[in-house]
């Protein structure tokens, strides 16, 4: 509290005029601060964090239902040995499907009533536990509309008095009787999935490989709460959306690599035909074996395979066309290595790539002019204009694109955690490596808040102009680009994996980063640099898949940075021997789990099989964590303290009060 002769300078009284009108009287700022103090003691909420999704939509929307893992453990908590396991697995699975499972219990279940009564009380059970670290206006704001009333007088029952008792199995009975316990049920499972992640953490790589990346990006822009670390994938797609034509062919280019066009035509309605037409005009009598499309599962027909692997060859010639113009335009990038096309000596069927000689495996280049290699053929620039109209105008990939710029950033600090998706450039004697961007030299988080900046104005600057290609040409550097935090190695061997066979092309030399980043006074130093105080602070990073079935550790630097990218794609599973990690942070401390592979959302909703995850690691705290040891705390104590000026300054006469 102040004490008597404080003073406030005239900024601090025109704040606390402003202050006075949300809070016009003592009465009302001192209930405000006790309200506030009361938040600060409880339980910190449950953040997860998960990395490198992919497009795995069944895997990813099962581990949020299930929180993890979480909904699981307090099952088993609160019913202990009351319920056989089979119970217990059948409640589990009523809670992650609700509006399924009900049609399936309807179809087997002799008394309805009577699993309606048993099963509402063990599900408002679980929600007066998922619900009691959160104050009573967060958990009214979940609540869904329709039962909020009813929903709110069942969770705060306190069971003292029979004439109470009654009261609430009323409330049940009347529920049943009018047929709306379907209803019910489904409401409180999805509010025990709601609160059980307070805040959800994306570090980053939503997008390519698996087949519904855009389905993804739905349930994220109508989540609750979630921020997304953008990953080099994620950028990709968002300079397409600003119309990079290099970014535009490199999406295409790997949705048609996994057979996942769909993606692209029917979740986005970007109009391909124009590619396919030419592909098929161009490569009619080309096998295009290299482009053979990967992880199609037998779903594709022979004339739509063979259709895809001409388009894939198609649009990664346009590419390397479309990177030559960009790194002409920028030799700062230093990618002159990258130009490979007029490199190509097409009498004997070899490329000298940086002084090495190569046998190609294919030298069927109807498009490519020996004289002129980069340039665009006539049709291949009216298929581009096309494309990239549809790319500009998709409302669907416009809407993803913003929710990715509103809730999106290269990095994060919350809550003591460092959150970024790939790296930061780094020497081989572990500083800080000194970047030239935009002709300014920057290093550690000032390279990544100067990348952050031109990112954004890529896509937000007016179109057509010379400030938003430069934007955009570095937005695509930061995809394949040797310093960029979200890529990390010496170059992008894309060319050499599909026409050479000789696997020492392919070598991509990472950043000392990720060897060093084994190192605790590495991490340290990153922390610093962020303003973290290292002792007590972790980095949280994706991007290059844990080894685990090569004893790899994701945790790194004794406990100082956790590498949660664990292979949530399918495609990345045999490196992985897994099928992903969550990361699990709450009022206990830190907690990583790893889950094995998910069959499909069928077998789970049939057979009741949950994914099976296991505990990896741990990080007790051996007191409590509040919301007071939070970010959040943090500005709630900021409050607190201006709310304190604020009766000072009634209590001193400063400020006349208003209504009582």
């Amino acid at each position: 509290m102040y004490s008597n002769g404080k003073t406030f300078t005239e900024e601090e009284m025109k704040y606390l005029q402003l202050l006075s009108e949300n809070y016009s009287n003592i009465d009302k700022a001192s209930s405000e601060i006790m309200n506030l103090k009361a938040i600060l003691n409880l339980p910190k909420g449950t953040e997860h964090f998960l990395s490198d999704i992919h497009g795995e939509l069944e895997s990813f929307r099962h581990v949020l239902k299930n929180a993890s893992g979480v909904i699981k453990n307090h099952i088993n908590e609160i019913f202990g040995v009351t319920l056989r396991d089979a119970e217990k697995k059948s409640l589990a699975t009523l809670i992650y499907y609700p509006e399924q499972k009900l049609e399936q219990i309807a179809q087997t279940e002799p008394d309805m009533k009577d699993w309606y009564k048993i099963t509402l009380h063990r599900l408002i059970h679980i929600c007066k536990v998922v619900s009691s670290k959160y104050t009573r206006s967060k958990v009214r704001k979940a609540l869904p509309k329709d039962f909020s009333y009813i929903i709110e007088e069942l969770l705060h029952e306190d069971s003292v008095g029979s004439d109470k008792q009654m009261y609430y199995s009323e409330i049940i009975n009347t529920i049943i009787e009018l047929y709306q316990a379907d209803r019910f049920v489904i409401a409180l499972a999805h509010l025990i999935q709601r609160l059980s992640i307070d805040q959800l953490h994306v570090i980053g790589d939503i997008y390519d490989r698996g087949p519904s990346a855009a389905k993804i990006m739905d349930i994220l822009s109508d989540y609750h709460s979630v921020d997304i670390q953008w990953g080099n994938h994620d950028i990709s797609w968002m300079g397409a959306a600003a119309g990079c034509q290099a970014l535009i062919c490199n999406v295409i280019r790997i949705q048609a690599r996994y057979a996942n066009l769909d993606t692209i035509e029917e979740d986005y309605g970007i109009n391909l035909i124009p590619l396919a037409a030419f592909a098929m005009d161009q490569y009619a009598n080309d096998p295009c074996t290299q482009f053979e499309p990967k992880s199609t599962e037998g779903v594709l027909s022979d004339k739509d395979f063979n259709m895809i692997a001409k388009m894939h060859k198609a649009i990664s010639i346009m590419q390397w066309k479309a990177e030559a113009m960009i790194i002409k335009r920028h030799p700062e990038f230093h990618m002159q290595n990258r130009l490979l096309l007029d490199k190509i000596d097409f009498e004997k069927g070899t490329i000298d790539i940086e002084g090495t000689v190569y046998k190609m495996n294919d030298m069927n280049f109807p498009t490519i002019d020996p004289q002129n290699p980069y340039a665009f053929t006539k049709e291949e620039e009216e298929v581009m204009a096309k494309i990239k109209s549809s790319f500009v105008n998709s409302e669907k990939l416009q809407a993803h694109t913003r929710m990715l710029f509103a809730k999106g950033s290269m990095y994060k600090i919350f809550n003591s955690n460092l959150l970024f998706h790939g790296c930061i450039p780094m020497n081989e004697d572990g500083s800080l490596k000194t970047v030239t961007f935009q002709g300014r030299k920057y290093v550690g988080r000032s390279y990544l808040d100067a990348v952050e900046r031109s990112v954004r104005e890529g896509y937000f600057n007016k179109a057509h102009t010379e400030a938003k290609r430069e934007c955009m040409d570095l937005t695509w550097y930061l995809w394949c680009g040797e310093d960029s935090p979200l890529f990390g190695k010496k170059k992008m061997t894309t060319f050499e994996r599909y026409f050479i066979d000789d696997k020492a092309s392919h070598e991509e030399v990472k950043n000392p980063y990720y060897s060093l980043r084994n190192d605790q006074s590495v991490c340290e130093n990153i922390l610093a640099e962020f303003g973290l105080l290292p002792s007590r602070s972790h980095i949280i990073n994706g991007h290059v898949p844990v080894k685990v079935k090569k004893g790899e550790n994701p945790i790194k630097a004794n406990g100082r940075m956790i590498v949660i990218d664990g292979g949530f794609a399918k495609a990345y599973q045999k490196q992985t021997g897994i099928a992903g990690y969550t990361l699990i942070y709450n009022s206990h401390g830190l907690i990583l789990v790893s889950h094995e592979p998910f069959e499909s959302t069928d077998v789970a909703i049939a057979q009741e099989k949950d994914i099976l995850s296991s505990t990896v690691a741990l990080q007790y705290s051996q007191e409590r964590i509040r919301v007071r040891d939070t970010d959040i705390g943090k500005n709630i104590q900021k409050n607190i303290n201006d709310l304190e000026k604020l009766l000072y300054a009634y209590r001193s006469g400063m400020i006349k009060e208003r209504e009582m």
